[in-house]
């Protein structure tokens, strides 16, 4: 979807439409949840601090969010998509794979599927919606980001590897700040750069995520739309008012999201045995501190002491903004499934914009 929460709040509200718009709170401790296009082009983003955004933009005005609206429209959009297919992995509230190698309506051109998907989703909910099309899940979700909002781009297999050559580092799926930096320090500036390295060169770099950067350069993916995604972590966290430097008033706020985490791993009977503390620092820093037993963690009590005991260990001196806690389940810590190949008929699109 394009910029979905704020797009929704734009259509709800005659006076959010045609200005920059923030979902979020903007208050000093803010961060914006999503902004309108309009925000975007003075560079207002999600998950930047609200402050931050006002000093970008300062005419920029902020709708509280309203989750429950947001899942009822993503229920919308999650019905449409099962109308063509029933392999359809949610990304998020408002994003998802499908795999339409055979559809409910056996519809033989998958941009076809997308732009009747696009049409319906306007109808049902007066909202646009952007998509990518391609044989499998690393291209078809950069495609989905090329020509948005309201666009359609499809990468055909003939063309893939070129496609991922042009691209900066920086448009990889998974390739953060802080991976793109350490890529841009060995020259890795592009997917043709990343592809001059060897497999081996890359797990040296960047341990197990270098095997999938190895193969996205190479336009490969094999992993499968999964339409029932096993969950592998549960977590909580919270932002403070003011930032804490007390392991006494720290402990107070890990019982809070320790005990909001627990309540849905109880709820959903999810089991795990690896419990991770998240610290975000006044600096805007973050540590993870881990732990994991040979057996899952079953009740509150030992999920909140494990928390604990590895907050004890953490310098406390920098101050810190942000607590939260998790657990996962790593059972299986490969995120890959079996390989399965997504084959889609690209004839007859060449009217499509893609490549």
């Amino acid at each position: 979807m394009d910029a979905f929460y704020a797009s929704i709040e734009q259509r709800d509200n005659e006076a959010y439409r045609g200005k920059p718009l923030a979902v979020g709170y903007s208050g000093a401790r803010g961060v914006v949840a999503a902004a309108s296009y309009e925000a975007r082009r003075y560079g207002v983003r999600s998950a930047m601090p609200s402050k931050t955004a006002l000093r970008k933009c300062p005419h920029l005005i902020f709708a509280p969010a309203r989750f429950d609206v947001y899942k009822a429209v993503s229920k919308q959009i999650m019905d449409i998509f099962h109308e063509y297919t029933d392999l359809v992995e949610p990304l998020s509230l408002d994003e998802a794979f499908l795999d339409v190698t055979e559809n409910n309506k056996n519809i033989p051109l998958a941009t076809q599927i997308a732009e009747e998907i696009k049409q319906k989703i306007f109808e049902t909910t007066h909202l646009t919606a952007s998509a990518g099309v391609s044989f499998n899940k690393f291209l078809a979700k950069i495609a989905s980001d090329q020509n948005k909002p309201n666009g359609i781009f499809v990468v055909k297999p003939k063309f893939a590897e070129n496609f991922v050559e042009s691209l900066p580092i920086e448009r990889f799926f998974g390739v953060g700040k802080v991976t793109a930096k350490q890529m841009h320090q060995l020259g890795i500036k592009t997917g043709l750069d990343l592809k001059q390295y060897s497999e081996s060169q890359l797990i040296s770099h960047f341990g197990k995520a270098g095997r999938i950067y190895y193969q996205n350069a190479r336009a490969v993916d094999d992993r499968p739309v999964e339409s029932h995604r096993i969950r592998k972590s549960v977590s909580s966290e919270t932002t403070f008012d003011r930032d804490i430097d007390s392991l006494e008033e720290l402990a107070l706020e890990l019982d809070n999201v320790a005990r909001d985490a627990f309540e849905y791993i109880e709820k959903k009977q999810f089991k795990g045995r690896t419990v991770t503390l998240k610290l975000k620092y006044a600096d805007f820093r973050i540590v993870t501190r881990s732990r994991t037993f040979p057996s899952y963690i079953s009740d509150y009590d030992s999920f909140y002491k494990t928390g604990y005991d590895l907050l004890s260990l953490v310098d406390l001196s920098p101050k810190v903004r942000l607590i939260g806690l998790g657990l996962k389940n790593n059972e299986d810590d490969t995120g890959w499934g079996n390989a399965v190949q997504l084959r889609i008929n690209f004839e007859e699109a060449d009217g499509e914009e893609g490549v």
